[in-house]
């Protein structure tokens, strides 16, 4: 029998994804306290974005927070592929649910 260490990143009650590391629990965790700061400020924008737009456009903006972060100081020029993060060891709860 082996023993497996699985760090769960979980919010209001809800799991929202297992790590094998805690260093990446801890940055996933970080991205959603970035997402939900990022959701309040895009509340309070003068453009009609729907609740599920906001939630969305959050979660994004933290994930490549470091690309914004470049482009807001005017240090780095967009680019036009999209990038796919690295997930080897991750796995997401609801995909685990409909096993």
């Amino acid at each position: 029998m082996a023993v497996v260490v699985k760090y769960v990143v979980e919010r209001n009650g809800v799991e929202r994804m297992t790590f094998t590391t805690k260093k990446e629990a801890d940055a996933y965790d970080k991205m959603l306290d970035i997402a939900e700061s990022l959701e309040l400020m895009l509340e309070k924008v003068d453009v009609p974005l729907s609740e599920q737009q906001v939630e969305s456009l959050a979660l994004e903006i933290a994930k490549s927070k470091d690309e914004f972060m470049a482009v807001l100081k005017g240090t780095k020029e967009v680019s036009t592929k999209a990038k796919k993060p690295k997930t080897d060891n991750v796995a997401d709860i609801k995909d685990k649910a409909a096993s």
